[in-house]
């Protein structure tokens, strides 16, 4: 209703500019007045029939006293007496039409009302129809609150993806905030399936290397097909994958070196070496100073030979990525405390990956039973292995010959 009484006022307007333009200052005639009325006053709007003729007068007074024609100068009749009837023969030949009065520009008008102001008044219906979509955060700490605005995000969060870890990985952010779903991530996520990473797995995979979303897939297809090359099967691929995330982030200049160098500072074989980083992928990715350090840690300070050591490394590849405290303490305690020799702790080398305190405590429970013998020449032999591995009830019975509460009791005395 509005907007309509806004286009009223406006035709309005345009209607008294034109009524401006046609009469003159003072008319001359009331000939010209009625015309002038008749023009201004659309037909749609005027009584038909000789009240039609009475408004064009009515119309022509309220404009100005209408002086007599020239004929009647002399005073010998009135305009409204001697003047109607040839006005209205005068109106019944001529055809009522309207002037243009610039319809093109009426309907250019029209055409282009303005849109509603934000202050016009709106009815209950309307206001509750509104949608007052959320606005954008210009800047964030968290990815949370884009979850509504991005496709990207929201797809990612149902695939089980966790963006509060995501989030504490440097630009990590940043990047899934500028990748489209459907052109950026989708490919990724169907090739990490034809590697072979489950679905249930994509998830948590993505949680820790969301990296590979901005990957060039070209790139990463290349990486795959060096690992073929060195006669790695699917299935070996895709455990590797799924166990070391980052494994595909590395060019294949640098995958090539990663295997060289174990190759050559273990002195293993291919296949040796092939087995070694299927069983720790991480061997891969991390690195490789650790790995340095814990070799000349187990050469320099622990004793080992280089051939005792490879061995160890085969075995227990995480002695490799251990912590050199942890790895010089359990050493001691093995070496020193419990007389282990070096060949000993070769042959069992996943001891190095048991807790301390363990073995403290069951070595010390043997040792207060008088069973503490590591020695496989000698009788009641106790293997490092079964020290460390089997679950504390099986340490009891078959080990210590003991009941679980004895151990108990024990522990509590220390």
């Amino acid at each position: 209703m509005a907007r309509w009484a806004r286009q009223v006022s406006r035709w309005g307007y345009l209607l008294s500019t034109a009524r401006a333009a046609e009469f003159p200052r003072r008319p001359r005639s009331c000939g010209s007045v009625a015309r002038t009325c008749r023009e201004f006053a659309p037909l749609a709007l005027l009584p038909p029939g000789k009240d039609g003729v009475l408004w064009r007068l009515l119309a022509c007074r309220s404009v100005g006293s209408c002086p007599p024609p020239d004929s009647a100068r002399d005073g010998s009749f009135s305009f409204q007496e001697s003047n109607l009837p040839s006005l209205v023969k005068y109106e019944q030949a001529k055809a009522e039409t309207l002037p243009d009065l610039n319809a093109k520009e009426l309907n250019e008008d029209w055409d282009d009302i303005p849109p509603s102001s934000a202050l016009e008044k709106i009815s209950e219906e309307e206001a509750v129809q509104i949608v007052a979509e959320p606005l954008l955060p210009l800047h964030s700490t968290t990815l949370r609150d884009y979850v509504d605005h991005s496709e990207t995000l929201a797809k990612l969060v149902h695939l089980g993806v966790d963006l509060s870890q995501v989030e504490k990985r440097q630009k990590a952010g940043q990047l899934l905030l500028t990748l489209d779903f459907e052109k950026d991530v989708r490919k990724i996520l169907l090739f990490l399936k034809d590697v072979g990473v489950e679905d249930n797995q994509l998830g948590p995979f993505l949680t820790k290397n969301p990296y590979i979303l901005g990957e060039d897939l070209e790139a990463l297809e290349t990486r795959v097909a060096y690992l073929k090359s060195k006669k790695f099967v699917k299935s070996e691929i895709a455990q590797m994958v799924s166990r070391a995330p980052y494994l595909l982030l590395f060019s294949v200049e640098r995958l090539d070196n990663r295997l060289g160098f174990f190759k050559n500072e273990l002195g293993l074989s291919v296949k040796k070496t092939k087995d070694l980083v299927i069983r720790l992928p991480r061997l891969l990715t991390g690195k490789l100073e650790t790995v340095k350090e814990n070799l000349q840690v187990c050469q320099v300070e622990l004793g080992f030979q280089r051939n005792e050591i490879q061995q160890i490394a085969y075995k227990t590849p995480k002695i490799l990525t251990a912590s050199k405290k942890r790895l010089k303490q359990t050493f001691d305690y093995l070496h020193n405390i419990m007389g282990i020799p070096h060949h000993m702790l070769t042959r069992f080398p996943q001891v190095f990956n048991s807790k301390l305190l363990r073995i403290r405590e069951r070595h010390m429970f043997l040792a207060f039973l008088g069973r503490a013998q590591y020695d496989p020449e000698q009788p009641s032999y106790i293997s490092l292995d079964q020290l460390v591995s089997l679950p504390d009830e099986v340490f009891c019975t078959e080990i210590a010959k003991a009941s679980i509460q004895d151990f108990e009791n024990f522990l509590k005395t220390l």
